[in-house]
């Protein structure tokens, strides 16, 4: 006898099912990545900013990241402020302060 293959229906089902599969795993790779890119994009802003005064990002930044990158974007000033009392509350050096 000869052989009969199922019809094109079941065919698309499957090759349906496992579209959705691959597209959902990616998406759940990329959500990790997503978030890392971010984090190092916050980093290099905040740092951008403080470098030219002489304070490194590890040395001041007690808090968020995200939004300490957007005062640095938005308002130096108020960044600068921040790290100044920090610096003054954990007692790094004298001449790192932020003038």
């Amino acid at each position: 006898m000869t052989r009969i293959r199922r019809g094109y229906i079941a065919q698309r089902r499957r090759a349906k099912i496992h579209f959705f599969a691959s597209t959902l795993v990616l998406a759940h790779r990329d959500r990790g990545s997503q978030k890392r890119n971010f984090h190092h994009l916050w980093i290099t802003q905040i740092n951008a900013v403080i470098h030219g005064k002489g304070v490194s990002y590890r040395d001041s930044c007690l808090l968020i990241v995200k939004i300490l990158a957007e005062i640095a974007i938005l308002n130096r000033n108020c960044l600068y402020m921040i790290s100044n009392e920090i610096i003054k509350e954990v007692g790094c050096k004298e001449s790192t302060e932020i003038i």
